[in-house]
């Protein structure tokens, strides 16, 4: 018997190929899809509070400069090395089970992360939330695919879905800040156990249960090939980021090229593969996986170093920061919305490198930015950047369901969601590290610090700003004076980077991506 209540064969828009009735959505699915964002604000409030919330961890907890990334990267690293499985086994074992299987474990370890005494016992609970975050997303945007058979209604479902990471990072700010004003850091994390709550009340009771009604066996090996792609090449990336070609940086990554090498040759060869690596040769699927990439590189890099900014050099509040910042997310949701009409009638290959180049352009404003305590050109940039990054990612995650079958939709939406999480680590890893090097080496210390002193004001922007604390006054302005200066410094260095990944993605999109044609799959069970 069907576990589903619609029809998930993707339809064009073509004349002859419109929805009949019975394809189009009820009401219910609109009050499911309300549902279904829940796990997809607290994803966003996540990763937006909690780099707001870096400036009082590193007080805190006192972190390295490298355990300052590892505190935001352990989360997507994780969760971007399961993706793909967790989404497989959503196909193989219920889309809505996983999504109710990760909602209680996310909500329990968000708690102990609320508590944790040690950078490195807060490392290991954000690795732990990435394991139950990569049940979340697959499921939530697959069941999507379920739900809403009707292309011209699931583009308008997909662009309410990705608002809801603007929406989480519109009110992760605000809520975060007034948090972090009157609680410790820690209250942060426990804003996912209201969020969590209706959603695992309501799902039963709204939502189909969907799955592949012809899964393969559990491929073990494949989960562990995919693993061992992705660990070691962000690994590499990072450490080549931070130590250059000393480390082991270089032969981390070639391992993981080579298994990578190994999953896909693995994945063609199965009759049912964890992931079918044919869709890529899909321009619209593959060109829209990369455009996320890009993006979210881009994205995830600027609120690294903008939140930074506006707390510890133009000495703003958390709240004020977070105000700072919504214009641009609100931004980011009209042009989610805009673009759905637009896209009906605007090729992809035309719409999206458009929308990127705004981006792009956003990236140059800060590249540019003169005044250091001017908080102006960062919303102007910030607004550029979300109408862009809102506009393309709505087209380009509709790209890459309607262009895998339907029985497939969960492994399809994990590498989605696997561009987005990859996307989040090299953001941090690359944009940060390189940063965080500029920084070391451009800041000019006070000859009067003890070593100790030197070393943690080398370390962060943060670290800096708790030595300053303890300093004389004019020591202490010069040490301020220095550190501003290395760190904006760097952000030029980084917004021009961000600038060539807008151009790489534009050129992408404009070669790639076409809409898909209709794919033939069983019915779903």
């Amino acid at each position: 018997m069907s576990d589903t209540t619609n029809p998930a064969t993707p339809t064009t828009t073509a004349a002859s190929d419109r929805p009949t009735a019975s394809e189009r959505a009820p009401r219910r699915a609109w009050v499911a899809l309300a549902v279904l964002m829940l796990p997809v604000l607290l994803v966003s409030v996540d990763n937006t509070v909690l780099s707001f919330a870096l400036p009082e961890i590193s007080l805190a907890l006192a972190p390295t400069a490298a355990q300052q990334l590892w505190i935001i990267d352990a989360y997507p690293l994780v969760l971007a090395g399961l993706l793909v499985a967790m989404g497989s086994a959503g196909d193989r074992f219920g889309r809505r089970r996983m999504l109710l299987i990760g909602s209680v474990g996310f909500a329990v370890i968000s708690i102990g992360a609320a508590f944790a005494p040690t950078a490195e016992a807060l490392i290991a609970a954000r690795a732990a939330l990435g394991f139950f975050g990569a049940m979340l997303m697959p499921s939530t945007l697959s069941l999507l695919r379920t739900i809403f058979a009707d292309r011209e209604q699931r583009r308008l479902a997909i662009a309410i879905w990705a608002t809801g990471f603007a929406a989480g990072s519109a009110l992760g700010p605000i809520v975060g800040g007034v948090l972090l004003e009157h609680f410790a850091w820690g209250s942060v994390f426990l804003l996912a156990v209201p969020v969590l709550v209706p959603l695992i009340v309501l799902v039963p009771l709204l939502i189909p249960e969907s799955r592949d009604p012809a899964p393969g066996a559990i491929d073990v090996p494949s989960i562990l090939l995919s693993l061992a792609a992705m660990v070691p090449i962000v690994f590499g990336i990072k450490s080549i980021a931070t130590e250059g070609l000393a480390g082991f940086g270089v032969q981390a990554i070639v391992l993981g090229l080579f298994c990578a090498v190994w999953f896909v040759r693995r994945q063609l060869r199965s009759a049912s593969p964890m992931l079918d690596v044919r869709l890529f040769t899909k321009g619209s699927f593959g060109g829209a996986v990369l455009v996320n990439l890009f993006s979210v590189i881009a994205l995830v890099g600027f609120l690294y170093f903008v939140s930074q900014h506006l707390q510890l050099i133009a000495g703003l509040s958390p709240v004020e920061a977070g105000v700072a910042l919504v214009p641009g997310l609100v931004a980011m949701i009209i042009a989610g919305l805009v673009v759905v009409p637009i896209a009906r009638r605007v090729r992809p290959r035309v719409l999206v490198p458009a929308a990127l180049a705004l981006s792009g352009l956003g990236y140059l404003v800060i590249a540019l930015m003169t005044d250091a305590e001017s908080i102006a050109p960062i919303v102007v940039a910030f607004v550029l950047l979300g109408v862009g990054i809102g506009a393309a990612e709505t087209v380009s995650n509709e790209l890459i369901l309607s262009s895998a079958p339907p029985a497939k939709a969960g492994a399809a939406s994990a590498v989605s969601e696997t561009a987005y999480e990859l996307g989040a680590v090299l953001g941090t890893a690359v944009l940060g590290s390189i940063l965080a090097a500029h920084y070391r080496a451009s800041i000019v210390l006070p000859a009067s610090l003890t070593t100790d002193q030197a070393d943690a004001a080398r370390e962060t922007l943060a670290g800096t700003t708790a030595v300053a604390a303890d300093l004389p006054a004019g020591v202490a302005d010069q040490l301020l004076a220095s550190a501003a200066a290395a760190f904006d410094g760097g952000v030029v260095v980084t917004s021009l980077i961000g600038v060539a990944l807008m151009v790489a993605a534009a050129v992408i999109a404009a070669v790639l991506l076409r809409n898909p044609q209709p794919t033939a799959a069983p019915a779903e069970h």
